[in-house]
């Protein structure tokens, strides 16, 4: 019988923990997908495959590449149970849910795989008072969405669910919002529920008046005709090069 793994958290809320550094920020209660391929990360997997329940680390990657190793990584990061694996062609196909956030204490070396020894970071405590503030918050980022699927196709609707859970649906909202990376680095790093939400407005009412500014470049934007001599009809060009 394959032995199973456990996390034990010792005294501080340390552990040690397998991780995986990402080009995209996990929030609790947010999915992740993942296609593994390289090795270090499949022998990895199959060593948190014996863990009840099966679980890693995530971390932003602050400089570097995915693939490789040798990258830069920032110190804040949420522990991702998996929830399904599939193998594919190549590759293996996983997909894992945010659970907790951690913050990294330690980073071990990276053989085979990258490990840090890590400290569990508190919940963020909901309260009452805190309901407007999470409705602005709520309306700001779904009015972010809005805008910027106007541009390109979210993953995220605007009118998305989230979870009848206060502090699962402020993560759900940073998880949503559509802001850079080092936007969601400082929400994951948020010390409590009230700095995540005011966080949150402040960063998704940036990302709405920067979508404006591109929408309204775009209006200005030269168009063909812009460029056509006055005393041409549309169809003069046409004609005369098609009589040479």
């Amino acid at each position: 019988m394959p032995r199973i793994l456990r996390l034990d958290w010792h005294a501080g809320g340390m552990t040690v923990i397998p991780m995986f550094p990402l080009g995209s920020v996990l929030f609790p209660a947010m999915p992740t997908a993942l296609r593994i391929f390289e090795e270090r990360y499949i022998v990895m997997l199959s060593t948190v495959l014996q863990a009840e329940p099966a679980q890693f680390g995530v971390v932003l990657i602050e400089r570097g590449s995915e693939v490789g190793g040798g990258e830069q990584r920032f110190p804040i990061g949420t522990i991702a149970q998996v929830t399904h694996v599939q193998a594919g062609e190549g590759f293996i196909g996983l997909t894992a849910q945010g659970t907790r956030r951690i913050e990294i204490v330690e980073w071990l070396d990276d053989d085979p795989y990258p490990q840090a020894r890590v400290r569990e970071l508190p919940d963020l405590e909901w309260h009452d008072a805190l309901g407007p503030l999470f409705d602005e918050a709520e309306s700001t980022v779904r009015r972010a969405l809005a805008q910027a699927s106007e541009f390109v196709e979210q993953q995220w609707g605007a009118d998305v669910a989230l979870s009848d859970d206060r502090v699962e649906a402020m993560w759900q909202l940073a998880g949503i919002a559509p802001v850079g990376p080092l936007d969601q680095v400082r929400l994951l790093g948020s010390t409590d529920a009230e700095a995540l939400l005011r966080e949150l407005i402040e960063v998704a009412d940036d990302a709405t008046e920067m979508l404006a500014v591109t929408w309204d470049d775009i209006d200005d934007f030269p168009l063909p005709d812009d460029f056509r001599d006055d005393g041409d009809a549309p169809g003069d060009d046409a004609r005369d090069d098609g009589g040479r």
